[in-house]
């Protein structure tokens, strides 16, 4: 797999084209328009500096070695017309994710092997959806991924293992820890363990029991963890959260979303990645 299509130049899927190719893969990012994609080379910047202040063997060199990797294209036969692999980190909706992979699978070459980004939904409710189930998996993978470099690699019942090993050995020559998931499991592993703990905090917040410096603040300090619930919710963006729970059967969750929108997402603040979010960030 030395050729990578990610779908959705989004914030997790900036960071998969990114570090893709800076592990030498060649990568096509594709997204729905030209001006979206147009806001990539200062995406490549942002996290070009990023890598060279977080990891001690990032150079200026390799970041412009991995720039030079990376094509954008808004055209989908064009974008998955070589493609090994594709990754498709389009919004956290299942009718989006369905009819996003109805569409590839009409243009893309026989050979490639399917893959969702999705944190919540399970493959076997996509690979229906396309025209090889056995060559469908999920590969999730965790915000800020040249640091966090977990990837959860979960089949369906229908998937080659044979895919499901060259998925994980994928993983592994990007530089990530392959998490391999032995049945399906909504929220995967991270995210099973993640989603109640800022689920709790977003009650703390919408009860109104403590700021969320403070909330945030106990949370570092009697655990030891570098950061608290807010903080993460800031790393993962608000549009994730926004959509988890906009229709969720919790009232309180509900109105969690409904807040997020008002107060974050319709004032453009979306988290670390506008440099607003629950705080403010230079």
């Amino acid at each position: 797999m030395e050729t990578l299509t990610v779908l959705g130049t989004g914030v997790l899927g900036s960071q998969i084209i990114f570090q893709s190719a800076y592990f030498g893969k060649t990568v096509v990012a594709y997204d729905i328009s030209d001006e979206i994609l147009a806001k990539l080379p200062a995406r490549w910047e942002q996290l070009g500096a990023s890598y060279l202040k977080d990891l001690p063997d990032a150079t200026q060199d390799k970041i412009d070695a991995a720039v030079s990797r990376i094509r954008a294209s808004s055209d989908l036969a064009d974008a998955v017309k070589d493609a090994d692999l594709v990754i498709e980190a389009v919004p956290e909706r299942l009718d989006i994710k369905q009819d996003t992979w109805k569409k590839v699978s009409a243009v893309a070459p026989e050979k490639t092997v399917f893959a969702t980004n999705s944190s919540t939904l399970l493959p076997s409710e996509i690979a229906p959806f396309t025209d090889r189930p056995d060559k469908f998996l999920a590969m999730h993978f965790a915000n800020q991924v040249w640091i966090f470099n977990t990837c959860e690699v979960m089949g369906h019942p229908d998937t080659d293992p044979a895919v499901f090993e060259s998925a994980a050995g994928f993983a592994e020559q990007i530089g990530m820890v392959p998490i391999r998931i032995h049945k399906e499991q909504p929220g995967y592993v991270l995210n099973s363990l993640l989603v109640p703990f800022l689920e709790a905090a977003a009650k703390l917040y919408m009860r109104e029991i403590a700021s969320i410096e403070d909330v945030d603040k106990t949370w570092r300090i009697s655990t030891g963890s570098p950061m608290g619930p807010f903080q993460i919710y800031d790393i993962v963006g608000m549009m994730t959260p926004y959509m988890l729970n906009k229709d969720s059967d919790d009232p309180e969750m509900k109105a969690f979303a409904d807040k997020i929108k008002s107060d974050f997402i319709d004032k453009g603040y979306l988290g670390t990645s506008t440099g607003r979010g629950f705080y403010t960030y230079g």
